[in-house]
């Protein structure tokens, strides 16, 4: 026995690990690019489908919940079928279900089609990594998450420029049809570049937490739920979000116990015992629901209140791209000749800065006051997000690294899925809070109030009587207030996500660093 231990500790691939990261990545770029692609589209889906944009919504969250409810099983179908095969059958399930997510004539028929992309594309993201963290050594491991950065930063942040380009110059369902070939190719690489560790080879006789399944399964769906239904049905004014948020806590609860207590879960939680673990997945659960929110009202707000289009909202969330890759060259290089944890400090504070940029806009700013805010937060994301991902996973042994790998990933989609689903009733509060502020300022003892009334009506006064030209007037200062309590929503939300990146700052010095 102990001379297989040591065979799987001196494991190592026959095939350049370089060449077999090819797959990995491309498998991966579809993933985590789909995330976002479709933020500046929903729009243009809502109009195909005749929904609302609420109902929209869906259409990212089915996808962010369904792909994290297949996380936990990843481990367990590896060892059924083993790891490659189960990666490949999920590439093939991601191409088809993208297929049917471009052909979509319902939103039903597009929810469904998603869940099942979510399905095949879960296990994508936790084998890519873990592959990674096994065919590379420790010493250049730093280069190759730099690597992984590429998929992890860069995909969800050049998803909406795509996406918009894609959107405005052919149609919406190009940004589900370009995963075809992506999908195809790293198929037949997949299957000619990877192979299997021993431990990561088909087993027989696996069994697996079917009952810790449910548990998470009824978590994470009543949770989703709650989140993108609480804002329209009043929260727990409602008996139907009160009940499933009931349902979700309890489902939680007995996920954890019966984790703790079964001696094969379906995740293994002691590793979050794990100090460097623990600290690392939280930071990294923060930024991916910070990124993800930003990702998801930024094009919002300049789509709603700029007048911007599908594709232009998408350029001027180029420069994170270009940010993230200029972040990424430096991080390849400095991955192993400095103090990781001061990189993911300066990252953080340049996300954090960002945000606070973006909490000064206006209706009256030019591109650049978007642009370089994104540039910084592109920076950011890439100084922070691979070496986190590295002092995460340092202290860590390889048998560990695949059921650690898909925690992580499970908790930062989990994370994601939060941040989209709250941003929408951020808006709406705030929104319905500044409103409240800014009415009660709205009458004749206000001397700017009565000035702007006067210069509106005396706009309206050649083609009408004094009366209606005055309610006209009111209805633009009106108009004007609602405007400006949006804008106000939208940077309030901005500023909460700058402080989020700023507070987390001291955790990142409480994790150990590599040891030289």
């Amino acid at each position: 026995m102990s001379n297989e231990l040591v065979a799987e500790q001196e494991w190592k691939p026959k095939i350049n690990p370089w060449l077999s990261s090819i797959p990995l990545m491309g498998a991966a770029f579809m993933f985590v690019l789909d995330e976002t692609i479709a933020n500046v589209a929903l729009p243009y889906m809502a109009g195909s489908f005749s929904i609302s944009r609420q109902e929209s919504m869906w259409i990212l969250t089915s996808y962010l919940v369904a792909s994290g409810i297949v996380i936990p099983m990843v481990g367990w179908f590896s060892k059924v079928m083993g790891r490659k095969n189960f990666f490949m059958l999920s590439i093939a399930v991601f191409s088809i279900a993208s297929f049917m997510c471009g052909i979509s004539t319902s939103n039903e028929m597009m929810i469904i089609s998603r869940i099942i992309q979510g399905i095949g594309g879960g296990g994508l993201l936790p084998i890519a990594q873990a592959c990674l963290l096994e065919n590379f050594e420790p010493k250049i491991r730093g280069k190759a998450m730099a690597m992984f950065g590429l998929v992890v930063v860069i995909a969800p942040i050049i998803g909406p420029v795509v996406g918009g380009w894609l959107t405005t110059n052919w149609s919406w369902p190009y940004i589900y049809f370009i995963n075809i070939p992506i999908g195809i190719i790293s198929l037949f690489l997949a299957y000619r570049l990877i192979e299997d560790p021993p431990y990561a080879r088909r087993q027989t006789g696996v069994k697996t937490d079917f009952l810790g399944f449910f548990f998470l399964f009824s978590w994470l769906v009543t949770l989703q739920i709650v989140l993108d239904k609480g804002n329209d049905l009043d929260w727990f004014g409602s008996k139907f979000i009160t009940r499933l948020a009931v349902i979700s806590v309890i489902s939680l609860i007995f996920f954890v116990i019966s984790q703790i207590k079964n001696k094969q879960p379906l995740v293994d939680l002691s590793v979050l015992k794990d100090k460097n673990y623990f600290i690392g997945t939280f930071v990294q659960v923060v930024m991916q629901g910070v990124m993800l929110a930003s990702m998801a009202i930024l094009p919002q707000f300049l789509q709603s209140m700029m007048g911007y289009d599908a594709f232009l909202s998408g350029i001027t969330m180029m420069p994170r791209g270009l940010g993230a890759l200029i972040a990424l060259v430096v991080c390849g290089q400095l991955a192993n000749k400095v103090d990781n944890r001061w990189l993911v400090v300066i990252g953080l504070t340049c996300m954090g800065v960002a945000g606070w940029m973006l909490g000064f806009l206006n209706l009256e700013i030019a591109a650049m006051n978007v642009e370089l805010p994104n540039f910084i937060f592109g920076v950011g994301m890439g100084l922070s997000m691979v070496p986190i991902i590295s002092l995460s996973v340092i202290t860590l042994s390889n048998e560990q690294m695949t059921n650690a790998s898909g925690l992580q990933n499970l908790l930062k989609i989990i994370g994601g899925a939060i941040g989209t689903s709250i941003v929408s009733t951020m808006i709406s509060r705030f929104s319905q809070m500044h409103q409240y502020m800014l009415v009660g300022k709205l009458h004749s003892l206000n001397d700017i109030f009565v000035q702007k009334l006067q210069a509106y009506s005396s706009m309206f006064m050649t083609t009408m009587d004094p009366h209606s030209a005055e309610y006209l007037g009111k209805n633009l200062l009106y108009n004007e207030m609602i405007q400006q309590s949006t804008l106000w929503a939208f940077i309030d939300s901005f500023r909460i996500y700058a402080v989020a990146c700023i507070i987390i700052i001291p955790l990142v010095f409480l994790v150990k660093t590599y040891r030289k």
